[in-house]
């Protein structure tokens, strides 16, 4: 049976790299722990991200939220280059305010149902300025070179909701991608402590449960049952680091017995409900 792996590691709130590949492996699908940011420069990229497709275009930034099951393909023909940034929603609300909010680009992103924001006229934008300067601070390696970093990526963000927050920054559509699908992703996340059989789902959304199933393999690259498993298992590790206990988590997130979850989280995330909350 196919599993979404946790890549990428965060040893603290915030992580900010640039990369440049000549030769990028296909990235399979996969999922974090933390909210990431790439701010896309170059390079032929395909993102598929919770079923939805988009061809990135230079200066696209690219928000993922955790536990978003997401993959990429790089045509290697050209060079992949792009920053990156890993960060924990800690990060975000130690900048957070009565007066202004950094994951306010995220929850607008959500409100349109897209990942990807595009700048319309670069040569006019204070983001795509702010881009640059950060772009060009990799190369810097003067005094606090890397606080001057963090510097940059904080005006980043403040350019980057200011635009989102005066509509000046296109969410990409997902015009490529079947509504179909987008319906039943969107209906599994917001249900998942609900019953969500194969057949209550076709019974919801009319549709043929063998067809739904073969669509749903095709569009997403996910098998429907371990799609909506592995859902409610990453929300459930969310209520456990909240606070949440285990056996009040197993019904919150869907399952029907205690045993069923224990054994489906421990070999997905390779440690208890219990040392979940041990460790955290």
């Amino acid at each position: 049976m196919e599993q979404y792996v946790k890549k990428g590691y965060l040893n603290s709130e915030f992580r900010l790299f640039h990369l440049t590949d000549q030769e990028t492996r296909e990235v399979e699908y996969h999922y974090h722990d933390f909210d990431k940011i790439t701010i896309f420069i170059n390079g032929q990229v395909n993102y598929m991200i919770e079923g939805k497709s988009y061809a990135l275009k230079p200066y696209d930034i690219v928000l993922v939220r955790h536990n978003d099951i997401h993959k990429l393909t790089v045509d290697n023909s050209s060079l992949y280059d792009r920053i990156i940034v890993y960060i924990s929603p800690n990060f975000m609300n130690a900048y957070k305010t009565d007066s202004y909010d950094l994951s306010y680009c995220f929850q607008k992103a959500e409100e349109e149902q897209s990942n990807v924001l595009r700048i319309p006229s670069l040569e006019k934008s204070s983001l795509f300025r702010s881009i640059t300067r950060l772009e060009h601070s990799f190369s810097d390696d003067g005094y606090a070179a890397e606080l001057y970093r963090q510097v940059l990526f904080l005006e980043f963000m403040i350019h980057l909701n200011r635009a989102a927050r005066k509509n000046r920054l296109e969410f990409i559509d997902t015009a490529g991608s079947n509504t179909k699908i987008l319906d039943i992703l969107q209906y599994i996340n917001e249900n998942l402590s609900e019953e969500l059989s194969i057949d209550t789902l076709a019974e919801h959304f009319y549709i043929s449960k063998y067809y739904m199933m073969r669509l749903f393999k095709q569009e997403t690259g996910y098998t429907l049952g371990h799609y909506i498993s592995q859902k409610r298992l990453l929300l459930a590790k969310e209520l456990i680091l909240s606070g949440v206990p285990g056996a009040q988590a197993c019904f919150d997130c869907g399952f029907k017995d205690y045993s069923t979850f224990s054994r489906a989280y421990k070999k997905f995330f390779d440690e208890s409900p219990r040392d979940t909350l041990t460790l955290s």
